[in-house]
């Protein structure tokens, strides 16, 4: 099994923790192999951003992401260059309030920044995403990836995350269930 994974956005939506925090949950806790690579423009906030996860079963030989399994977007920018870059039949995660994607791609849509903003901090829409991406995916296991958030997150703001990361979470069990 090799899963190639890239999550992006831009610069200052935490898109580079939300693939440690998976990376780790995959390598340290659910026993996987992981590769992470990163890419951003110069720009500290604001610019593209894309972080980059192989996931696999055994040793990664070629740890670059070719065509995404998995494609995770937070911005419109993010999904206009990356989807083209993804496979045909990828799953694609979007934030629906940042992204309009094309008539003929299917995707999970979940409203990501707005659950964030109703925890009071848009800044963990990212958390939000990786709820979504554990329940919709079950590439890994939930708690694994709290495992990792424990472990990534400092402590004046883990329980914000974890709540972020139940919203994003439970919102996608409900869109499997029709409710």
């Amino acid at each position: 099994m090799r899963v190639e994974i890239r999550l992006a956005g831009f610069g200052g939506q935490g898109i580079g923790l939300a693939g440690l925090i998976l990376g780790k949950a995959v390598s340290l806790y659910d026993g996987l192999e992981a590769v992470m690579t990163q890419a951003y423009g110069p720009e500290a906030r604001g610019g593209a951003s894309s972080t980059n996860l192989v996931v696999a079963d055994r040793p990664i030989d070629f740890p670059f992401v070719q065509e995404a399994d998995v494609l995770v977007t937070l911005s419109q920018e993010a999904y206009s260059r990356f989807r083209a870059e993804a496979k045909p039949e990828a799953i694609v995660i979007i934030d629906e309030d940042l992204v309009e994607p094309s008539p003929q791609d299917t995707c999970l849509k979940v409203p990501a920044t707005k659950l964030a903003e109703d925890l009071g901090r848009r800044i963990v829409a990212n958390v939000v995403m990786l709820g979504f991406f554990t329940a919709a995916t079950d590439l890994v296991e939930r708690e694994s990836i709290e495992d990792a958030i424990k472990t990534s997150i400092p402590e004046n703001v883990l329980e914000l995350n974890m709540k972020a990361f139940k919203a994003g979470y439970e919102y996608a069990r409900k869109m499997e269930t029709g409710q």
